[in-house]
């Protein structure tokens, strides 16, 4: 196992004047062992940053060590990394078993120290009944397991994952997820898992990366992300329903925008607090979320099963939790 150091990270498209940055100097610092989660809206360069550090693409600028080696100017298959890429890249005309053993092969790795390795790997991802068959004869799920099994038998220092759960329908990511948190929970390699899909990097995630244009908006766990957002960016990105930010907030402060999340928002229903116009409710089993305005800023609500709840069309009053209040400059986006 390694950590990865990446130190002013730069990459651009082209040269001289006509040259296209994506990526502008990322710093970050993952442990060794640790599971990291790139997260960000497509375009934002974490497919890039992440085939970088695979040597998939040149870096242009900055360094990159994985443990105690700089690594810029390495060949991949001299890195030492496993990458699971979101389609899942089998050969049709292999068996499972032929799949996860093929890079071994080619390395000339002995025939029993290759069983050995796949069996393991196999046993691991409960796919050793289907060894035998042909990828076609599989579900997606199983699938990219048996994609992740042939990451696996490399016995790499790091594990890169590139939105792996994409092709998923809902069901088989939420097993899916729980099946790699085992995972590194068992094998403690190192991993970056790259998703654009934030309920996935909040669920995956011991530190998550937030990109955003190339820039690293906030780098924490999940929890400092969620309840500490560094940026009005990853204020609107992180939580499902996202954050409500108000810039003409009743009572607010001028220069600064008022972010406060759903779930800390009381229906008073008369009294203190602002006017709430309710527009659509929409249930979500159990809960409900409000969507409506104030002064003309949509602003949800999060109501819990049971509670009685206004109806599209009419007002009442809603009251933000005075210890649940964020602020942001309105010129910059950061937290104040």
């Amino acid at each position: 196992m390694s950590s990865i150091s990446l130190k002013n990270i730069v990459k651009r498209y082209g040269s001289g004047k006509s040259a296209v940055p994506v990526i502008h100097g990322v710093n970050a610092e993952i442990r060794d062992g640790e599971f990291v989660v790139l997260v960000g809206p497509s375009g934002c360069g974490k497919s890039t940053l992440l085939r970088m550090i695979a040597g998939l693409e040149e870096i242009t600028g900055g360094e990159l060590w994985i443990g105690d080696k700089m690594v810029n100017n390495l060949e991949p298959a001299k890195r030492n990394i496993a990458m699971v890429f979101q389609n899942y890249a089998l050969y049709p005309h292999m068996s499972n078993y032929e799949n996860m053993a093929y890079g071994l092969k080619l390395a000339k790795v002995p025939k029993d120290e290759i069983r050995r390795r796949v069996d393991k790997a196999a046993k691991i991802l409960e796919l050793s009944q289907l060894l035998d068959r042909k990828p076609r004869q599989l579900s997606g799920g199983q699938r990219q397991r048996v994609a992740m099994g042939r990451a696996i038998v490399r016995e790499p220092q790091v594990f890169l994952f590139d939105e792996p759960l994409s092709n998923l329908d809902a069901k088989l990511r939420g097993q899916t997820r729980l099946e790699i948190q085992k995972l590194h929970a068992e094998l403690g390699i190192t991993s970056l898992f790259v998703t654009h899909d934030q309920v996935e990097a909040m669920t995956l995630a011991q530190r998550m990366i937030v990109l955003n244009a190339g820039n690293v908006e906030q780098f924490g766990t999940p929890e400092e992300v969620y309840h500490r957002p560094a940026s009005t960016f990853v204020a609107g990105f992180i939580g499902s329903p996202p954050m409500n930010l108000l810039k003409n907030a009743p009572g607010g402060q001028a220069g600064r925008i008022l972010g406060i999340r759903p779930e800390h928002i009381d229906l008073q229903g008369g009294g203190a607090g602002w006017d709430y116009q309710v527009e659509t409710v929409e249930l979500l089993g159990a809960e409900r979320l409000l969507y409506g305005k104030v002064g003309g800023e949509d602003v949800t609500v999060r109501m819990e099963e049971g509670q009685p709840y206004p109806r599209p069309g009419e007002t009442t009053r809603i009251s933000p939790r005075a210890d649940r209040l964020h602020w942001f400059s309105q010129e910059t986006g950061k937290r104040i």
